[in-house]
């Protein structure tokens, strides 16, 4: 498959879960993927098992080692074609009145912070590249929030209004959008839920909620990425994509 054949991606939060099978998913397209992590080792080993990639230790939330993740796909591959802002952090589910104030501005930074540093050093660079896209890891829950996820699922909400105003602002030159992806079995929510392993009754909760019967696989989420960065998708823009089973619709 050479979909992407010649297009540079560049994918944070790209050493395990989604990330990793979303950078993995690129480079089996074709592309040339700059794989960004604060995880450095766990960034080098995706990117040593991929084709053309390249692995860069990234703070998504600070400006100079964003803007040194930027510079890093236009020095190894000569520019930037698509932009997918998945690096994310939740927190453990409780009543926000508990949450602890520097792991709300922790996960805000991570989860929406990254997002504006990576479009506002990326874009400008895109607008170089025909064809070329920004895809922005959301969450369901920012349209069907629950008890306990209350901040993270308003940081997620603020990545969709980005998504949507950022779209109305670089049109043409790029398409902006994002995926609102369902429960997944990653580390990213057994963190969440403060469990090294998800129990069978938290298992069962979760999928009574799931028409589809099941959570959502890693690929499901990278599938609908490489589709709205796709020129199948070229006249989608500003829209933020359900993967998550028929949740939203229960």
């Amino acid at each position: 498959m050479s979909l992407y054949k010649d297009k540079v991606v560049i994918v944070t939060g790209a050493a395990s879960g989604f990330g990793k099978n979303i950078a993995r998913s690129f480079s089996d397209a074709g592309a040339q993927v700059v794989v960004a992590d604060i995880d450095a080792d766990g960034a080098k080993a995706t990117a040593d098992s991929l084709g053309q990639a390249v692995a860069v230790e990234t703070d998504v939330s600070n400006v100079d080692s964003v803007r040194d993740m930027i510079h890093t796909a236009v020095k190894e591959f000569g520019g930037l074609d698509v932009l997918v802002n998945n690096a994310g952090v939740p927190h453990r589910s409780m009543p926000m009145l508990d949450l602890d104030p520097a792991d709300a501005d922790r996960m805000w930074a991570v989860n929406v912070r990254s997002v504006f540093l990576a479009c506002k050093f990326g874009i400008p660079v895109m607008r170089e590249r025909p064809g070329a896209s920004v895809v922005n890891v959301a969450s369901i829950g920012a349209i069907r929030p629950r008890g306990g996820m209350t901040v993270y699922n308003a940081s997620k909400s603020a990545v969709i209004t980005l998504t949507r105003g950022l779209a109305a602002e670089v049109a043409p030159d790029v398409r902006v959008n994002a995926v609102n992806p369902a429960v997944a079995e990653t580390n990213f929510v057994k963190g969440a839920q403060g469990l090294d392993k998800i129990p069978d009754n938290v298992k069962v909760a979760m999928l009574s909620e799931i028409p589809m019967g099941r959570t959502a696989a890693t690929q499901d989420i990278a599938d609908a990425i490489l589709f709205l960065a796709s020129p199948a998708a070229s006249f989608i823009t500003g829209v933020a994509l359900d993967v998550d089973g028929g949740r939203s619709i229960q």
